[in-house]
């Protein structure tokens, strides 16, 4: 990460909108993934493209950081605190997708 003080900030706002952890934010992901089908041959198939580099991003430490993770970030908090807190199925969903839960304190 080479932007400094800006990305420290934005990697405590990321870890505060990203309420769910990595294992909690995978089950999700993989069951909203399935059908009644089941599941398709390689489970990452059917996970939500930004909860998945969400969970790239999780598995990292700062420093190892890069720009593509960094805009994850950027469009995770924007997408959290656009949304706000909103409870009704689809917008949980769409919250829980990049994992938060607006249902935890």
């Amino acid at each position: 990460m080479s932007e400094g003080i800006d990305n420290d900030v934005l990697w405590n706002a990321f870890h505060r909108a990203v309420n769910m952890n990595s294992e909690e934010l995978r089950a999700y992901l993989l069951t909203e993934a399935s059908d009644e089908e089941g599941f398709p041959p390689d489970p990452d198939l059917g996970i939500d493209e930004l909860g998945r580099a969400v969970l790239h991003v999780l598995g990292k430490r700062k420093g190892d950081l890069t720009r593509a993770d960094i805009d994850v970030m950027r469009r995770v908090v924007a997408l959290v605190e656009t949304m706000g807190e909103r409870t009704d199925d689809d917008s949980r969903r769409e919250l829980m997708s990049v994992g938060h839960d607006p249902l935890r304190g």
